[in-house]
């Protein structure tokens, strides 16, 4: 593979925001896929409090040469003032897969 891919990590308000940012990157061409987990708890400190709510979490696949603008956009879409964009390197993967990520995020290029 010529370029390397990257699972992002994006939390939302509600599982409609998530499914509105995630078909936004993927209609856009900047992921090949936004799986939507519609129910987590996320404890987290903000702005001096301590706070525990529902929310719901996008796992993203997507090559590491669009994460700024997978960030842009995430940012553009999303209803939080610092929302979480996060992402790890994929070390290794199905050939058939990354190739699948790598061709479907390519129409942008």
């Amino acid at each position: 593979m010529a370029r390397g891919f990257l699972i992002i990590f994006v939390t939302a308000a509600s599982e409609q925001e998530a499914a509105a940012i995630g078909k936004a990157l993927v209609e856009e061409g900047l992921a090949a896929c936004a799986n939507i987990i519609p129910a987590i708890r996320s404890i987290y400190r903000w702005k001096g409090a301590v706070w525990d709510e529902g929310e719901s979490l996008i796992i993203i696949k997507s090559r590491e040469d669009l994460f700024e603008q997978v960030r842009s956009r995430v940012k553009e879409l999303h209803s939080y003032e610092v929302p979480e964009i996060t992402a790890v390197k994929l070390e290794q993967g199905d050939p058939a897969y990354l190739q699948w990520i790598e061709t479907v995020t390519a129409k942008g290029d």
